[in-house]
């Protein structure tokens, strides 16, 4: 009896190994095909299809969860917001051709890649860091009339944060139409207080892509890291600011952050709107028209711009596009301020063929940043640049957490991405680029400012790392672009 028993219970266990066999091998297939047909990274496609094959079950998990892009998918499926007034276009609007000759190609770059125009026109003003910002924003703010549209990655709900909450419930209390979004991740993802206390007084605010139910949240790994704000559709701030305390001097200068925001004025602001109305129509589906949202822009200086979205959608790809030509247009010297530097081969190689026509490169990063993980990974990627052909600095404390680039003294870019592959390909993001050599300047002051109370970091300082610490930091890389 015993022996058939065990007759029994091995071919009922051969059985069952054989169907999990059978289903690992169905669904791996399945995930190999639509990786295969997917993505356009081969290492990032070897990688998945590694990762599904070896690791059964937990690997196609995975794959669902973070290697999927509905977005692209739920995109093509909603009707883009309206532009502006035609009129407003054709006024402000630049022709490469008018411009110099040295960025007449970049310039021709980015209408291609936007299909929006390069605007003439319009006021570009620095702000450094919360103290210089915040009381700008609150002033717009209070002083709106008509519209407040507000996007962030970051709300905390500290004295600034209430600050802003006060302001935007009172302006919505004046009449004025007011929408706020928030980032379903970056602003809390069970709870945020700030959304709370804005709904309660009827102000209409949404968490992008957000679902409490961690098994619904396919969107995990896409998230929106822009920080816009537009008022009476003619004044606009972008930059790398969020909304907390620890961007003001009150803060402990040990966990201080310092940033740069950007005060601007004219056409271009009417491209800040554009990239808030698609991402408030994508999350809600109201479309955002009529004067109030679009109205009549008149000049405000001498400064050539454009805005530039980004994101995992029908722009993916936009801003990195952008950068690059920037870098391969590059004649005398490029500067570099972001608190991550992690890019992938494209701007890697960018930056290595400038260093190498003999291009003056100077990369401004954090001695440490806010995430070790990302530290540790910018360690290993440091050292796959010909740092003999490129100077780079490490700021102390307290963190710089600003968004910079200079080429030529002749374009500038300005906004929320970092110098990594997540910024670039996975987040939504903004950038103004800028054809300016007066707003160059200045901001190549402030880069210089950041590269005299750094220190240089030598391909020296690279070689003698221990060779545990070496390889710490070469898994860490591994985890781009998760990190």
């Amino acid at each position: 009896m015993f022996r058939l028993w065990l007759i029994f219970h091995t071919r009922q266990t051969a059985l069952t190994f054989g169907i999990v066999i059978i289903l690992h091998i169905l669904v791996a297939s399945a995930v190999t095909s639509h990786v295969l047909l997917k993505k356009s990274n081969v290492r990032a496609a070897i990688g998945w299809i590694g990762l599904v094959w070896f690791s059964p079950y937990f690997g196609a998990i995975i794959y669902a969860v973070f290697g999927i892009n509905r977005i692209a998918r739920r995109a093509s499926r909603i009707r883009r917001n309206p532009e502006p007034n035609p009129d407003v276009v054709k006024i402000f609007r630049l022709e490469a051709t008018e411009l110099d000759e040295d960025v007449r190609t970049l310039a021709g770059v980015g209408t291609k890649t936007t299909g929006l125009p390069l605007t003439h026109g319009n006021s570009l003003s620095m702000l450094r860091g919360g103290d210089q910002a915040y009381p700008e924003m609150l002033t717009a703010i209070a002083n709106a009339s008509t519209s407040i549209a507000l996007a962030t990655y970051i709300f905390r709900r500290d004295s600034v944060g209430r600050a802003f909450v006060d302001a935007l419930i009172a302006a919505k209390a004046r009449g004025v139409e007011v929408r706020v979004l928030v980032d379903g991740i970056g602003s809390g993802y069970f709870s945020s207080p700030v959304v709370r206390q804005l709904r309660g007084a009827g102000v209409p605010v949404i968490k992008f892509m957000h679902d409490w139910r961690p098994w619904r949240m396919s969107f995990i790994n896409l998230r929106n890291h822009k920080k816009l704000l537009v008022v009476d559709g003619v004044t606009g701030f972008a930059g790398g600011l969020n909304f907390g305390i620890e961007n003001t001097r009150i803060w402990s200068r040990k966990r201080a952050v310092m940033d740069a925001h950007f005060r601007l004025a004219g056409p271009v602001v009417s491209q800040l709107m554009i990239s808030f109305a698609e991402d408030w129509h994508f999350a809600t589906g109201e479309a955002l028209e009529g004067s109030v949202w679009w109205p009549e822009i008149k000049p405000a200086g001498t400064v050539v711009a454009r805005g530039v979205s980004s994101g995992p959608d029908e722009d993916a790809g936009s801003i990195e596009t952008i950068l690059a030509a920037a870098l391969s247009q590059a004649k005398h010297q490029i500067r570099i301020v972001t608190p991550y530097f992690l890019p992938d081969e494209q701007l890697q190689f960018a930056i290595v063929q400038a260093g190498l026509r003999g291009v003056q490169i100077d990369l401004v990063i954090p001695q440490r940043s806010d995430h070790v993980l990302l530290d540790w990974a910018m360690g290993a990627h440091l050292a796959f640049f010909p740092m003999d052909h490129m100077s780079c600095y490490k700021t102390p404390k307290p963190f710089d957490h600003s968004k910079l680039v200079t080429v030529d003294e002749k374009w500038c870019a300005v906004g929320s991405p970092n110098w990594d592959v997540r910024s670039l390909r996975l987040n939504f993001e903004f950038l103004v680029e800028c054809y300016d050599e007066a707003t160059v300047k200045t901001i190549n002051a402030l880069i210089q400012e950041k590269i005299e109370r750094g220190h240089s970091l030598k391909i020296d300082d690279l070689a003698i790392r221990p060779l545990a610490v070496r390889l710490r930091d070469a898994c860490a890389r591994l985890l781009l672009p998760y990190l």
